[in-house]
């Protein structure tokens, strides 16, 4: 993932904590569409908090060295996992 990208939160894409927890629902017309709702791990959360705020992913990453204690090899695989799978669900463009 290039590292001077930065994501937007899809609009149809509603998130909420709820529970201590990061919840993300497609939004559709009828409650009869709802098919999925997907539930965020704290590590996800984390870097879901950040994207949309004009950050580049170079600076969620950068920021997630200093904020966990990780390897940068570690930082750039999970983070590009999480990009991808975000992308997949239609949560950020």
């Amino acid at each position: 993932m290039d590292g001077k990208t930065v994501l937007r939160k899809n609009k149809d894409m509603v998130h909420r904590l709820i529970g201590g927890e990061t919840i993300l629902l497609p939004v559709y017309k009828t409650s009869e569409e709802i098919n999925c709702i997907y539930t965020l791990n704290p590590d996800a959360a984390w870097v879901w908090e950040r994207i949309g705020s004009k950050k580049t992913l170079g600076q969620i990453k950068k920021m997630a060295l200093e904020e966990f204690d990780s390897k940068p090899i570690e930082i750039d695989k999970k983070m590009d996992k999480l990009v991808a799978e975000l992308k997949e669900i239609n949560a950020v463009v």
